[in-house]
């Protein structure tokens, strides 16, 4: 089962994850005086309430503190959550109507918002150690399908990713680190997680020299896991499949082949239009 989750959770993860690509997205915040990169963090830690900068650097785990300090401070003098929440929402309504057309009516849409809500629903009653999952488990429920299948993905994006963080911290991984390992798995290239998480090159290059000295990369030029690293790495991915696969094992399997079908074309679509990197994911 926890193959069939990890990959149900891939299926779906451009139906959330366009929201942070959106022109839509920007535009909305602009128009409540919130700009570039503040917009993500606003928009994402919106569901907290107006909070501290340093709630937000603990949850953002693996972005430079500095760059979330910077972004965060101001955005709430420039306008409130409940704004943005509404703002958020409503650019995912456009987007996703922009791309997905007529589909957003169709049965598909309904029963793949069904599913995916029953499997949400299975863990919003055990929000223990999970603050970013706890935050969004408390917004109301959208009413239209499109919306639904939105924030019920939103919700096991959030409930997964503190399950990661979890795992990340109980390695012994700084937010650094951590990107520097997910860089040497080969999943994303490491200029790409290092310049959009907001790190200088000679924070990085430190963190580098640290995690050879720790034994989890070699004293190759790229970045190569030694193998006590990859298997530390492969713990931590391990670790964070087996506190994910709750929501998914509750559905079962046929459920979630039947997922994967039926939001397959809107992720692929959303993907094309807007972040065409993430098929190589699907």
């Amino acid at each position: 089962m926890i193959e069939t989750a990890r990959r149900t959770w891939r299926f779906l993860e451009p139906y959330h994850g366009m929201i942070y690509f959106a022109p839509e997205a920007a535009a909305a915040y602009a128009e409540l005086g919130i700009t570039g990169r503040a917009g993500y963090f606003a928009s994402r830690s919106a569901a907290f309430g107006a909070v501290p900068a340093p709630v937000v650097v603990a949850t953002f785990f693996n972005f430079n503190p500095a760059l979330v300090t910077a972004s965060i401070s101001t955005v709430w003098s420039a306008s409130e959550p409940a704004a943005v929440l509404a703002a958020r929402y409503a650019a995912a309504d456009q987007a996703l109507r922009g791309v997905l057309g007529d589909a957003i009516g169709s049965p598909g849409m309904r029963r793949a918002a069904v599913l995916l809500r029953e499997a949400a629903e299975t863990v919003t009653g055990d929000v223990t150690g999970r603050p970013l999952f706890a935050a969004h488990a408390a917004l109301p429920w959208p009413t239209e399908p499109h919306l639904v299948l939105w924030h019920a993905q939103t919700l096991l994006r959030e409930h997964r990713g503190d399950a990661h963080v979890a795992a990340l911290l109980t390695a012994g991984l700084r937010g650094v680190e951590a990107l520097i390992t997910h860089a040497a798995s080969g999943a994303v290239p490491a200029e790409t997680l290092r310049t959009s998480r907001g790190w200088s090159e000679d924070d990085w290059n430190r963190a580098v020299t640290g995690l050879r000295e720790r034994d989890w990369l070699t004293d190759d030029a790229d970045l190569t896991f030694t193998p006590g690293g990859a298997a530390r790495r492969a713990e931590i991915e391990k670790a964070t499949d087996e506190n994910s696969v709750v929501p998914y094992a509750h559905i079962g399997e046929p459920a979630c082949a039947e997922l994967q079908a039926l939001v397959s074309p809107f992720s692929r679509a959303l993907a094309e239009k807007l972040m065409p990197w993430a098929l190589a994911r699907q």
